[in-house]
């Protein structure tokens, strides 16, 4: 074939050479082949990239092998060029199915076979004009088969992978006889063969279109007259929805129709329409179905959905690029349209397991609670997070449980062992409380009868030269607010067959003394001043002045601005006003030119500031002994 159309492209000359050339591009000299493989050296050192194409336009309906990629390939990438209705299949060597096997069309995702992951990517088909690709990153453990799930027309694949160079694999398969050839065109008869084409090649000199011969004065017969004539097609485009054929002409002998060469037809009168429209009627219209959306549930029982929209195509290019309309249902058949919602489960929902019995009642009486161990569990039996089962359907882990009524009764404590008092009389304690059931402590106007006493007397015989002690009753809080202290008075008491004598403490100093002092609380002061202790006066003598701070505190001695500014104590006021007197002792004088500070900032408690400021300090501490010590705050 290649041969046929090589001797065609050079018998003919001029323009009609010109008109064959057109048809010798369509089928060149090496064939129109479905594979159009090539290897080149990849960007990565030491691997070999193969790249090849696979295009048919009409197969049989069914699965055909594209390529067999073998073991050691990576960055694979197949790809769908043109988007249709076909599918890409992968299998095994050993036949084992990967994707879209046994005329099951898989869900897009990542599988893992072969040592790789494979990448199934299928666009949403109404919106997407993208076609199905595959990918993986290799390498493969053993050859890998891709297949072509054929349902329309013009299928168009595009695949690449690397191999180390060292692998010498075999880049076009081979194409399978079941698969309709592409190259040539296809004639309307076969009045172009060998033979015609032999003995065209013979006649090299033929004479013009009303061109005279040296002896037509001689010869005056009619000269024949020539046309143009179509000689056959090519095979449409597409078997429906108007699609193109390529157009073949040839020049012909009016009278007798015979095939003469292409120069005796006049070239002005040439075929223009060298394509033309085919198969123009409607395509059957088809259900194009969508991607299923997410399940309804994450566990159990759920619901999922899709779109399913009649279209039909209405015309087809000549690259296989469809045009397709929207189109009533009707004419997809009603009765054969997809399932457009379907159940679907991801797992199986975890339920809910009482693990425990209901415990005891909280109370002996009245209502109480009871509770008992509620927790979630997968179908593999392990106990999950709360989440995962269906709160609304938990049962109860706590329940009100109703003892009856409580009888309310008084109870009392044993008395006291010991009498209050050593000798003569005393008293003997105990305690009464209002329970319900030994449990419940109520006010003691709950229950009902006379309360039991709580004290009772006793006498521990009488009293021999005995010494006591004997306290007063505590007077008032120091303070109006807040803490503050109360005290009492203290006596020892000489006791002697019931008389009682006031003696010297120092004779009770044997005793346990009791305490005479003790904190007392009243209610809160809120905020107030609070003032530390005056500095050192600034002189000492001819005036001077002493400062102290000043803040307003809370009851927690936090700062606040809540005080009275009217009650608020001064924080400076002056000091030593007495005329100052000469030193007396002449070695006892100032060396340091601003000893005020020295004795402000209480450095004369060293030794060195003393000598250099020996009369400011000595002034300083006979005034105010108490001034070197530490400040501290105080109310």
């Amino acid at each position: 074939m290649a041969g046929l159309w090589q001797q065609l492209c050079s018998l003919w000359q001029g323009r009609a050479l010109a008109l064959l050339h057109f048809i010798c591009f369509l089928s060149p000299a090496l064939g129109v082949l479905p594979w159009d493989t090539e290897s080149g050296s990849s960007p990565l050192e030491g691997l070999e990239v193969v790249k090849g194409n696979f295009s048919r336009t009409f197969l049989r309906v069914g699965y055909h092998k594209i390529a067999e990629i073998p073991a050691g390939a990576g960055n694979i990438s197949i790809q769908e060029t043109i988007k249709s209705r076909n599918y890409l299949a992968l299998q095994t060597q050993s036949g084992v199915s990967i994707i879209n096997g046994n005329w099951v069309i898989d869900r897009p995702g990542i599988y893992t076979a072969l040592g790789t992951q494979l990448t199934y990517r299928r666009p949403n088909e109404i919106r997407s004009r993208n076609g199905e690709s595959i990918t993986a990153p290799g390498p493969l453990t053993e050859d890998l088969h891709v297949y072509l799930i054929y349902q329309q027309p013009g299928p168009s694949i595009y695949y690449e992978y690397s191999l180390p160079l060292k692998t010498h694999p075999t880049a076009e398969p081979d194409i399978p006889s079941d698969i309709l050839p592409l190259a040539g065109p296809s004639y309307a008869d076969d009045s172009l063969d060998q033979d015609d084409i032999s003995n065209n090649d013979i006649i090299k000199e033929t004479p013009k279109p009303n061109q005279v011969s040296p002896d037509s004065s001689v010869n005056s017969e009619p000269q024949p007259a020539y046309t143009w004539t179509k000689s056959g097609y090519t095979e449409c485009s597409t078997t429906c929805g108007t699609g193109k054929r390529q157009v073949f002409w040839q020049c012909v002998e009016q009278d007798s129709q015979a095939t003469v060469p292409a120069d005796l037809c006049d070239p002005a009168t040439g075929p223009t329409n060298l394509e033309e429209d085919c198969n123009i009627q409607s395509c059957p219209a088809y259900w194009d179905v969508g991607e299923w959306s997410e399940c309804s549930r994450r566990c159990g029982p759920g619901t999922q959905h899709r779109q399913a929209i009649c279209r039909q195509v209405t015309h087809v290019q000549v690259n296989g690029t469809e045009t397709a309309v929207t189109v009533a249902p009707v004419l997809c058949g009603s009765t054969d349209r997809p399932v457009t919602k379907s159940t679907c489960q991801l797992k199986i929902c975890s339920q809910w397991e009482i693990r425990s019995e209901w415990s005891p009642c909280s109370v002996p009486c009245g209502v109480g609670q009871r509770s008992r161990e509620v927790v979630c569990v997968s179908n593999l039996g392990d106990v999950d997070d709360d989440q995962e089962c269906n709160m609304n359907l938990k049962p109860d882990t706590l329940q009100n449980c109703d003892m009856g009524a409580c009888a309310r009764s008084w109870f009392t404590s044993l008395w006291s062992q010991r009498c209050s008092a050593e000798c003569g009389k005393g008293n003997q304690t105990r305690s009464v409380v209002c329970l319900m059931d030994h449990v419940t402590d109520l006010p003691l106007d709950s229950c009902e009868g006379e309360r039991p006493p709580e004290g009772t007397l006793c006498d521990s015989g009488p009293c021999q030269n005995r010494l006591e002690w004997y306290t007063g009753p505590w007077g008032q809080c120091s303070t109006e607010c807040g803490t503050g202290t109360q005290t009492r008075s203290l006596a020892c008491i000489f006791i002697n067959d019931g008389q009682m004598e006031v003696v010297d403490q120092l004779k009770c100093s044997s005793l346990s003394q009791p305490i005479t002092a003790q904190p007392c609380t009243l209610k809160p002061c809120g905020v107030q001043w609070y003032i530390t202790e005056w500095s050192s006066c600034s002189r000492s003598c001819n005036g001077g002045y002493r400062v102290r701070e000043v803040r307003c505190l809370t009851d927690s001695i936090v700062p606040s601005d809540r005080c009275d500014p009217n009650s608020m104590p001064e924080s400076r006021e002056e000091c030593n006003k007495q005329p100052c007197l000469a030193e007396i002792d002449p070695s006892c004088s100032d060396q340091y030119h601003n000893c005020v500070v020295v004795v402000q900032a209480r450095l004369c408690i060293y030794p060195y500031y003393r000598s250099v400021c020996c009369a400011s300090c000595s002034r300083a501490q006979k005034t105010y002994p108490n001034s070197f010590q530490k400040n501290y705050i105080r109310r």
